[in-house]
C-alpha cells in the first residue's frame, strides 16, 4: 500500500513535466526555406509544392524569396539561424560562396538540406543531404535527342544557339556540360552562339533577338536551359519571320505545362523533364535528419524525356505550371 502511494505521489510530481514534455514533443517542425525567387513557371510549381506539403504535414514554414540574389539568401539563412529553426533548406542561386553561412548553421547545430541546385563546398558535412535532378544527365538527354534527329540529315552541318541559365548556377553549368559532352561526338553539330538569359522568358526573347540579328538563317537549333527561356525565344523567332519547331528546332528542359502546349502547337520539338515537385521528399528527409536517422546524401529525382509526338497524350497529366 505504501509503495503504491509513493508511486502515485511520484506520478503527481512528474505530471506537469510530462505534460510539458508531451507538448514539446508534439510541437510542429519549424523549417526555414530560402527560395531562389520566382524566375520561371518551374520555380512557381516548386514553391507551391513546398508550401502545400508543409501545410498538409503540419510543418511551420518560414519562407523567404531571395529574388535571385545570393546575398538575400545568405541574409535569410542567418535570420533562420537567429530564430533557432529546427532545419534549414534552400535552393542556391549559384554553386559557390556558401561556406561561411553553412558553417554558422553547423555551429548552431541546425541541419541544412540543399534542394534543386547543388552547392560547392570544401566540407561535405556542412549539409545533410541534397534533393534534386541530375542536371548533367538532362543536358546529355537533350544532346542525345539532337544527335538522333541529326541522323535524318547525316551530311548537314547543324548550327546551335544556346540560351544558358543563371551564370554560376548548377543547372546552367551542368546542362551545358552534359549537352556539349554528347554533341562533341558529332563534328557536324556545333554551338555557334551561347549566352545567359537568366532562366527568364523576357531575357530569353531578348537574347534570341540578338542571336537572330547576328546569325539569321544560319541558326538550325535552339537549345534552351529551361522552358521559360525557350518560350521567350519562340516569340523572337516568330517575330523574325521564322517558324519555331520547323525552321529552327527548339530543345528545352523542365517539362512545364506551357512547354507541352507549345509542343502540341508544333513550336517546341522536345522537352527534357526536370521535376519541381520536391515538397513531399524534402519534408520526409527533414524529419529523418532531425530524428538522427541515416539519409542518402544525394537523392536524385526520376525524370523522363518528352518529344513533341508524346505531348498531346501527356498534356493532361502535367502538374507543372
Amino acid at each position: 500500500m505504501g509503495i503504491t502511494r509513493r508511486r502515485f505521489v511520484a506520478g503527481l510530481a512528474w505530471s506537469p513535466l510530462l505534460t510539458a514534455f508531451s507538448a514539446w514533443s508534439a510541437a510542429p517542425m519549424v523549417m526555414g526555406f530560402a527560395q531562389v525567387g520566382a524566375e520561371s513557371e518551374w520555380r512557381t510549381a516548386n514553391t507551391k509544392s513546398i508550401k502545400d506539403s508543409a501545410k498538409k504535414e503540419g510543418i511551420t514554414l518560414k519562407f523567404a524569396d531571395a529574388q535571385q540574389r545570393q546575398e538575400n539568401q545568405v541574409k535569410a539563412i542567418r535570420t533562420f539561424i537567429a530564430q533557432k529553426v529546427d532545419v534549414i533548406a534552400f535552393s542556391p542561386v549559384v554553386e559557390s560562396g556558401w561556406e561561411t553561412v553553412l558553417r554558422e548553421a553547423k555551429a548552431a547545430k541546425i541541419p541544412v538540406i540543399i534542394t534543386d541546385r547543388a552547392v560547392r563546398v570544401s566540407d561535405p558535412s556542412l549539409f545533410a543531404a541534397f534533393i534534386g535532378s541530375d542536371f548533367v544527365e538532362e543536358g546529355r538527354r537533350a544532346g542525345n535527342w539532337l544527335l538522333e534527329r541529326a541522323k535524318k540529315t547525316p551530311n548537314a552541318t547543324i548550327n546551335v544557339v544556346e540560351l544558358q541559365g543563371t551564370v554560376g548556377s548548377a543547372p546552367a553549368i551542368d546542362r551545358k556540360a552534359g549537352f556539349e559532352q554528347v554533341i562533341a561526338t558529332n563534328p557536324k553539330v556545333k554551338i555557334i552562339r551561347s549566352q545567359t538569359a537568366n532562366f527568364t522568358r523576357a531575357k530569353g526573347k531578348e537574347v534570341m533577338e540578338a542571336f537572330l540579328k547576328s546569325e539569321g538563317k544560319n541558326i538550325n537549333v535552339l537549345f534552351a536551359h529551361n522552358d521559360d527561356m525557350a518560350l521567350g525565344a519562340i516569340q523572337a523567332i516568330e517575330e523574325a519571320g521564322f517558324k519555331p519547331g520547323v525552321d529552327i528546332l527548339v530543345i528545352s528542359i523542365d517539362g512545364i505545362r506551357a512547354a507541352f502546349e507549345a509542343m502540341v502547337a508544333g513550336k517546341i520539338n522536345v522537352t527534357v523533364e526536370c521535376n519541381p515537385l520536391l515538397g513531399p521528399q524534402l519534408f520526409q528527409v527533414a524529419r529523418d535528419v532531425i530524428a538522427g536517422k541515416p539519409v542518402t546524401r544525394r537523392i536524385t529525382i526520376s525524370e523522363s524525356v518528352y518529344p513533341a509526338e508524346t505531348a498531346s497524350k501527356e498534356l493532361p497529366n502535367r502538374k507543372y505550371y
